[in-house]
């Protein structure tokens, strides 16, 4: 891997990602295969004047192993220190970085139950920090870094090490690093376009979108009152800008939480938990998923709807062209940061209070009060197509088309 790019990579996720302040403590969670970039992140972050960096190491197959062996009560116990470690980072206005790149197939023969225990387990004990995130109390980033298993997955006739390159070929293309390029310059620019696209969104007030597609989709989802969309960048509590994903073409709000109806058909594979479901089909009613069925993993995806009562209700509506830099390079990535990118989504699970007027202060009950729902988990799933069309409804009844062959109408 080229160095140059690797340390302009590094300096976009420090400066633009997470937006590094003088003093700032920074906390990386991270595969240990990718342990060279997070030396360039430490590095660039010290630089930054970080007050310290912290990295939450952890080893895929180590991870197998235990979820193949360890004793089961062994996943309805979260550590105490572990937790700790968390909530105090969070307490300290600490950055956060999280390296998403893992193997798509890794839990493929564990028992599902064992996985879902450790990912409510987590989600309970960890409920404060991820509440602290996703109101934007703290900055943080979610980027990726090929690994061998994982680029063998999305290329799967190179051999091992031309899998790798050609992952970080589509990787620092998506984030625009390049070698004679300011990914930085062209970061502000790329955050105005998408603010341009919210400011549209935000203007009209829409009180319903109404999907449809020839793969079957034809779905109504309510938008509550006083909803905002978001997109490209995003405020912390102290006003530091940040984006807090790199790549990002989305723009997104949240669903009125028993307002979503009718049918909507996944159009990608969704990885949840190192498992596959593909070929999903949801039929929801008053917000909730009623029926459901996949071609493949559908175990998982019950599991995932049953692990507490939000998770079966949307949590974001996500609006992407189909004629995005990601979607445009034909590549399954299975890894949702991309994935995501590529395609119109919705997510099951939790809301961002941050996408309605006031609810970064608001409490659990209130926000539940303005239609906004909970869950401790929030698993983003891909809806769109070529053919898609998005109508929006406004307060006055006026039908106004968003999205029209899978791409912006404005």
């Amino acid at each position: 891997m080229n160095t140059d790019l690797l340390r302009k990579y590094a300096a976009l996720v420090i400066h633009v990602g997470v937006n590094l302040q003088k003093n700032q403590p920074l906390v990386i969670h991270a595969p240990i295969a990718c342990a060279d970039f997070v030396h360039e992140l430490a590095s660039e972050a010290y630089d930054a004047g970080a007050y310290d960096v912290a990295v939450n190491w952890n080893d895929e197959e180590f991870s197998r192993i235990r979820f193949q062996k360890a004793n089961a009560e062994r996943f309805r116990d979260f550590p105490a220190w572990r937790k700790a470690f968390y909530d105090d980072h969070a307490a300290q206005n600490a950055a956060f970085i999280s390296i998403a790149a893992s193997n798509p197939d890794l839990f493929a023969a564990i028992d599902p139950k064992r996985l879902t225990e450790a990912s409510q387990t987590a989600g309970k004990a960890l409920m404060d920090y991820r509440a602290r995130l996703m109101s934007n109390k703290n900055t943080w980033c979610v980027v990726s870094v090929p690994t061998t298993a994982w680029a063998c997955k999305v290329f799967p006739d190179c051999t091992d090490v031309e899998a790798v390159a050609q992952l970080w070929d589509q990787i620092l293309r998506a984030v625009r690093v390049s070698a004679d390029g300011d990914p930085v310059a062209a970061w502000h620019t790329h955050i105005d376009r998408l603010q341009k696209i919210t400011a549209f969104l935000n203007a009209h007030a829409f009180t319903e979108l109404h999907y449809r597609n020839t793969l079957g989709t034809d779905l109504r989802i309510e938008l509550p009152k006083g909803h905002i969309w978001m997109g490209g960048a995003e405020r912390s509590a102290d006003g530091t800008i940040f984006a807090a994903n790199l790549p990002t073409e989305e723009v997104y709000t949240l669903p009125q939480r028993d307002g979503v109806s009718g049918t909507v058909v996944a159009s990608k594979p969704l990885h949840y938990n190192g498992n596959l479901i593909s070929g999903f089909i949801l039929r929801f009613h008053a917000g909730k998923v009623v029926e459901y069925r996949a071609e493949q993993g559908e175990e998982h995806l019950k599991e995932l709807l049953e692990t507490d009562e939000g998770a079966s209700f949307l949590g974001e509506v996500a609006l992407v062209p189909h004629d995005s830099p990601i979607s445009r390079s034909g590549i399954l990535f299975y890894n949702t940061l991309f994935d995501e990118n590529a395609s119109c989504h919705l997510a099951f699970g939790k809301a961002y209070p941050t996408c309605i007027e006031h609810g970064d202060n608001m409490t659990e009950d209130e926000l539940r009060h303005h239609g906004v729902n909970h869950s401790i988990v929030h698993e983003d799933f891909m809806i769109g197509t070529a053919d898609l069309t998005v109508i929006g409804r406004t307060p006055s009844g006026e039908t106004i088309p968003i999205m029209e062959n899978g791409n912006f109408t404005f």
